[in-house]
């Protein structure tokens, strides 16, 4: 059953409360040398006390408020709960950003109801920034986001966090036919990017190898916002893998048409 917009609106005041709960773990990190450990993998991923922290901090909150709620999470392992909402947590996306003193991180937080996420956050502590959205608003710090319009991706500002994501040749190719007709394309911003989408400073985002927990939150932020964030095929985005975020329709269709193009 939909969540009524009473549910929606205690969901949404509480993802704020987990917000400031993270911040306050993480912040005190912040350009402070934290200790980094590698999570192993084919690329170096780190994780640092922040993360554990924040996370551990929004977890606590969440079982003592709503422990029928299940959780997944970057850190810890998922918690199956008896109700099929979800919350969806990525305590610092951008920890490389995060460790090298750089504002482009972001505590990510999503509530999913079983079929999609019906709200998300994105909570810059450091720069006091919140974006919200549900889907069909969204908001920074209070005040209303929409997209530009963008019609033809040679007028478009695309951004990717770095070109290490992808997975092989076939996928870097097909971001490069996408690049290569961009405007103007600059690497960063992790989840930063996808709210300057919602923002309407950047036009697309065009990113692989993500994970649930790094894009849940900011789907109701894009679409709340006007855009549109899908997989690379065109189909949901809320599992991860690859994914494409745009402002503007007519531009997401020109971009979906390059990625599935022959090399």
């Amino acid at each position: 059953m939909p969540l009524t917009a009473e549910q929606l609106t205690e969901y949404m005041d509480f993802a704020g409360h987990l917000a400031q709960a993270a911040g306050s773990a993480s912040l005190p990190y912040f350009r402070s040398a934290p200790a980094v450990a590698d999570k192993g993998g084919r690329r170096f991923d780190p994780v640092t006390e922040a993360d554990r922290a924040a996370e551990r901090a929004m977890r606590d909150l969440i079982l003592a408020r709503y422990p029928e709620h299940g959780i997944l999470g970057e850190e810890e392992d998922r918690v199956a709960g008896s109700s099929p909402l979800t919350w969806v947590l990525d305590p610092i996306d951008g920890t490389r950003a995060f460790i090298t003193g750089l504002p482009l991180w972001g505590t990510l937080i999503a509530l999913n109801d079983g079929q999609r996420p019906v709200l998300g956050v994105m909570d810059q502590p450091f720069t006091r920034e919140r974006f919200r959205g549900d889907g069909r608003q969204a908001w920074l710090n209070g005040q209303p986001l929409r997209t530009r319009p963008c019609e033809d991706l040679a007028q478009a500002k695309l951004m990717c966090t770095t070109p290490e994501m992808f997975e092989d040749e076939a996928q870097w190719a097909a971001f490069r036919r996408v690049a290569d007709g961009a405007r103007m394309q600059r690497y960063g911003g992790d989840c930063y990017a996808y709210c300057m989408v919602a923002a309407g400073h950047v036009d697309a985002v065009v990113e692989a190898g993500l994970k649930a927990y790094d894009v849940q939150a900011l789907i109701p932020i894009v679409q709340g916002a006007g855009g549109i964030m899908t997989s690379w095929s065109g189909g949901d985005a809320q599992q991860g893998g690859t994914v494409v975020a745009c402002g503007d329709k007519r531009l997401h269709a020109q971009i979906l048409a390059l990625l599935k193009a022959p090399a």
